[in-house]
């Protein structure tokens, strides 16, 4: 919509005539302008529904500001006719033609006359009270309908926005909520008897009373652009939308959870069996194992091997109960707590079956080191040596003797490669912190 210049003195034959030519162009663009309000989809869509909130109030005020609007585009274009036809008059017009032509043009010659219906609830400039007639030069008279015509569209376009964009993606959302409720159903996840079908209660009454105030209140649904003062400068406000729409995607993928359950169940049984049962075998060999340490092994203190926990079999049994009753929801949450109970049970037996044969690992050490320096000193032909034959001979009984004493038999295989060490000309074997021998090459 256009914005007339300023008034000034008397004009001239050249003045009104451009003068009316601007305002010609501005008569038709103010009335393009108020069709295409007219004919707006939001504007139709606002005057059938039944507002309640901001809304209503905002439409009220809307519908009034149209109603005004119409009426000053009326004495507008009476203003328009009136100038035009004096004007015409004659083709060189007198000066008092001049005198009523700028009266008409600049001064403040328009009257609109208003109802109270129509001017009651339309905004007024700077807040002031709305009268049943005003006076307006057609300056002021445009100025008016752009800032009527402004806030009308501003209030038209986002009701429009707003109905455009989020009923039907509630809509999509919620026929995917109910393809998601069925699934759930089908699985056992049900209101009372599983998180998620809460969720899904909750996602339903939510949608439901969204779409609700969505159609009835739009406005309170948009988000203006700050700064902005373009006509419909902002957004549908989707927080309450996307937040539920993300929680029904959380259900989708809980959903998608138990069906993997129901899916692969009887071979997640069949494993968890598997690694308690290995888990059992290796807790009874290291308790066998511990009674072996405690016969051969003397002066070591070996750890107490505790029997398999009753608690994950019971559990494993409650397992298997959900799967034949179908309830895969309950199995979902125990199966992966079962799987990860079940690792650390085989873990800790296989650390207490390390633990408990330790004693033997360091025999069997014991044992190669002293061999494997007995063929040392063979490939050097000092097998026959009698000093070695002697300590050889004295750590070979402790290592291969029950109950076996680890540090006198450390001692014995130490002073034996000390020995070796010493007749093969290598650097002495460090003591590790064992007794050493004093007794002299003729020993």
């Amino acid at each position: 919509m256009g914005v007339t210049d300023p008034a000034g003195p008397v004009m001239d034959r050249d003045e009104v005539d451009r003068a009316l030519a601007r305002l010609g162009a501005e008569h038709e663009a103010i009335e393009t302008s108020l069709l295409a309000l007219q004919d707006h989809a939001g504007r139709r869509l606002l005057e059938g529904a039944e507002l309640t909130g901001t809304t209503k109030e905002r439409w009220q005020a809307t519908e009034a500001s149209i109603t005004l609007l119409w009426a000053y585009f009326d004495a507008y274009t009476d203003a328009l006719r009136s100038a035009r036809e004096i004007r015409a008059r004659r083709r060189w017009s007198s000066r008092d033609d001049l005198v009523e032509l700028t009266e008409l043009l600049r001064g403040e010659s328009v009257t609109v006359a208003g109802s109270a219906t129509a001017t009651a609830n339309a905004p007024t400039p700077h807040g002031g009270s709305s009268k049943l007639s005003e006076q307006f030069s057609l300056v002021t008279l445009v100025d008016r309908m752009n800032e009527l015509y402004a806030t009308s569209l501003d209030m038209v376009v986002a009701a429009d926005a707003v109905w455009s964009a989020l009923p039907a993606r509630i809509d999509l959302l919620a026929a995917e909520l109910q393809r998601t409720r069925r699934l759930a159903h089908s699985v056992g996840v049900r209101p009372g008897e599983h998180p998620a079908g809460d969720d899904l209660e909750r996602i339903t009454r939510t949608l439901t009373s969204l779409r609700e105030q969505v159609v009835s209140d739009p406005l309170a649904y948009w988000k203006p652009a700050e700064g902005s003062t373009a006509p419909g400068g902002g957004r549908p406000d989707t927080t309450v939308y996307d937040r539920e729409a993300r929680a029904l995607e959380d259900v989708r993928r809980e959903i998608d959870a138990v069906l993997t359950v129901r899916q692969d169940a009887e071979a997640r049984l069949v494993k968890l069996r598997d690694v308690l049962s290995r888990a059992d075998r290796t807790l009874a060999e290291a308790r066998t194992a511990r009674g072996e340490v405690l016969a051969k092994i003397a002066a070591t203190e070996v750890p107490v091997v505790s029997g398999p926990p009753t608690v994950l079999q019971e559990q494993l049994a409650t397992a298997a109960e959900y799967r034949r009753h179908a309830q895969w929801h309950r199995l979902s949450p125990l199966l992966e707590s079962l799987e990860q109970k079940a690792e650390d049970e085989l873990l800790r037996a296989r650390e207490s079956l390390t633990a408990v044969t330790a004693p033997l690992a360091v025999r069997a050490e014991l044992r190669g080191r002293l061999d494997a320096y007995k063929a040392k000193v063979a490939r050097h032909g000092l097998a026959e040596d009698p000093l070695l034959v002697e300590r050889y001979d004295a750590a070979r009984r402790m290592l291969w003797s029950a109950p076996c004493d680890l540090r006198v038999a450390e001692q014995a295989v130490l002073r034996y490669q000390q020995a070796a060490a010493e007749l093969l000309g290598t650097p002495r074997v460090p003591g590790q912190g064992g007794p050493q021998d004093r007794r002299g090459p003729g020993a």
